[in-house]
C-alpha cells in the first residue's frame, strides 16, 4: 500500500468501528476500502474480520454498564454463535473465489436494506409484546447470525439485533450490547481460523485493528449522537460502491 492508502484504510477503519459498535454494518465501510487498494476480495475479507476483533472490544468495553444483568443470556447464545462463526468460516475457506463473489454481493445487498429498513422494523419491535428469553429460536437465530458473520460479515449486529428485538422483552441499548458480545464471538472465532489457514494481509489487519479499536470507544461514547439518515445513506452509498467493485473487478 502506498502512505495515502494505508491513511484511507485507517481512517474506513475508525468509522467501520465506530458504525460496528452502533449499528453493526462497519465491514460496508473498511471491506470496500479493502478492495479499492487492491486486496483479493477474499484476502480482504479475512483480513477485515481479524482486524475488526479489537474493535469491538473496544465496543464491548463502552456498553459495559447496559450488559449487567446479561451473563446467563450470552452464555446461553455465545456457543451458537461460535459454532455459526466456524461453519461461516470453513464454507469462506473451502467455496470458490467466484462462489464468495457472487454471494457477498448478495449478502451486501442485503445488508444494505436491512441498514435502510431498520427504523421501522424498531418501530415495530417496539410494538410487539415479547419473552423475557428467546429460548431455542433465538439460539437458532444466533447460529445462523453466526454463519453469515464467519463467512462475510457485514450486517450480522443487524440481524442479532432483529432477532433479539422480537424474541427478547428487553431495552434497544441492552439488546445492542449483547450483540456487540455475540458479534466478537463470531469475529473472534472467524479470525482465529482465518490466521491459521487463510491468505492474510497483516498490514492491513494492522491498520484496520487500529483504527477499529479507536472507533469501537468513539462509537460507545458518540454514537447515538449522529445523524442517523446521513449514517444510513453514506452506509448504503459504500454498498453500492462495494457491490460495483465485486462486480466489474
Amino acid at each position: 500500500m502506498t502512505p495515502w492508502e494505508m491513511v484511507a484504510v485507517l481512517v474506513a477503519a475508525i468509522a467501520g468501528g465506530a458504525i460496528n459498535t452502533v449499528v453493526g454494518s462497519g465491514s460496508l465501510i473498511t471491506f470496500p476500502t479493502l478492495l479499492a487498494v487492491g486486496l483479493p476480495p477474499i484476502t480482504a475479507n479475512v483480513s477485515n474480520n481479524i482486524g475488526l476483533v479489537p474493535g469491538g472490544l473496544s465496543g464491548v468495553m463502552g456498553y459495559r454498564s447496559e450488559l449487567k444483568g446479561q451473563r446467563e443470556r450470552l452464555l446461553r447464545l455465545a456457543p451458537a454463535s461460535l459454532a455459526g462463526a466456524l461453519t461461516g468460516g470453513l464454507l469462506l475457506l473451502n467455496l470458490p473465489e467466484r462462489t464468495f463473489t457472487v454471494v457477498v454481493t448478495v449478502l451486501i445487498a442485503l445488508s444494505c436494506t436491512l441498514v435502510m429498513i431498520q427504523p421501522r422494523l424498531n418501530r415495530l419491535l417496539a410494538a410487539r409484546p415479547r419473552r423475557a428469553h428467546g429460548g431455542p429460536w433465538l439460539w437458532l437465530g444466533a447460529l445462523a447470525a453466526g454463519a453469515y458473520g464467519g463467512y462475510f460479515g457485514a450486517g450480522q449486529g443487524i440481524l442479532l439485533i432483529g432477532f433479539m428485538g422480537i424474541l427478547i422483552d428487553e431495552e434497544l441499548q441492552r439488546i445492542n450490547a449483547a450483540k456487540n458480545v455475540l458479534v466478537v464471538v463470531v469475529n473472534g472465532a472467524a479470525a482465529i481460523l482465518y490466521a491459521l489457514v487463510a491468505d492474510v494481509d497483516w498490514l492491513a489487519v494492522l491498520l484496520v485493528a487500529l483504527g477499529s479499536t479507536a472507533g469501537g470507544f468513539l462509537g460507545a461514547r458518540l454514537g447515538r449522537r449522529l445523524p442517523a439518515p446521513v449514517l444510513r445513506a453514506t452506509i448504503v452509498v459504500i454498498g453500492v460502491v462495494a457491490i460495483t467493485k465485486l462486480l466489474v473487478g
